[in-house]
């Protein structure tokens, strides 16, 4: 009988091992998976908070510098006429965003270029669209969730809602008409009239583009506006 109970208890003691063997695999799984999410929820957010920092601390000196510039060689200073500055380099800071609908601690400084580098630091402006204020269609593209999820609101934003967007010299007001949601490979909402590849733009334009639904790539999110009016920044 002895002989009998080993041989069941060895594919006993076998079972056992495998469960707690998968067991542990389970368990060093879920932690791995709790720490890329708290990465991606707390690790990506402080990136983007101090590289926001940055950029403020760059789009300071810059703006300071086009102002000054501005002043220089138009009679009457820098608000005399809103200018839009010469289109700034890949990965820099030229402009802030800014929508009254989130309170007014909602501003991000963008940067040109929407590469992943571009966009970890805050929104990034589409190179080869319209720049803020100019006939045409003016893009930005953001996170929605990670990264400080700078568009994870924007959903929000109803017809007549204001998107402001400043730069050196002026204040660009914008006022949304519509949102829709697109597959990624639907280019033609970056179009100069978006919808309308190929068609001549009359007017200035302002989309927003992110990912659709939360914490998904799957689709993209599209915010559009108009121009409502460019005005000489307050602090110019």
């Amino acid at each position: 009988m002895f002989p009998f109970r080993a041989k069941l208890g060895i594919p006993s003691l076998g079972m056992r091992t495998v469960v707690r063997l998968l067991a542990e695999l389970l368990i060093t799984a879920g932690l791995v998976i709790a720490l890329f999410v708290a990465h991606l929820t707390w690790g990506t957010d402080d990136y983007a908070r101090r590289a926001q920092a940055g950029l403020n601390d760059e789009l300071d000196a810059l703006w300071r510098k086009q102002t000054t510039v501005s002043a220089a060689v138009r009679p009457g200073g820098p608000r005399m006429v809103p200018q839009t500055a010469a289109r700034p380099e890949r990965g820099r800071a030229f402009a802030v965003i800014r929508i009254p609908r989130f309170g007014s601690a909602w501003r991000y400084a963008t940067v040109e270029g929407v590469s992943t580098a571009d966009l970890a630091k805050g929104p990034g402006h589409y190179p080869g669209t319209a720049m803020p204020g100019q006939v045409g269609n003016t893009v930005f593209s953001g996170h929605r969730t990670t990264y400080g999820g700078p568009f994870n609101r924007v959903g929000e934003l109803v017809a007549g809602d204001q998107i402001l967007v400043d730069t050196a010299t002026a204040t660009h007001v914008y006022r949304v008409t519509g949102h829709k949601v697109v597959l990624p490979t639907d280019v033609s909402v970056v179009a100069p009239v978006p919808g309308k590849p190929g068609a001549r733009p009359e007017k200035a334009r302002l989309t927003l583009t992110t990912c659709h639904p939360k914490f998904s790539a799957a689709y993209r999110l599209i915010v559009f506006a108009e121009l409502a009016r460019s005005e000489p920044r307050a602090s110019a």
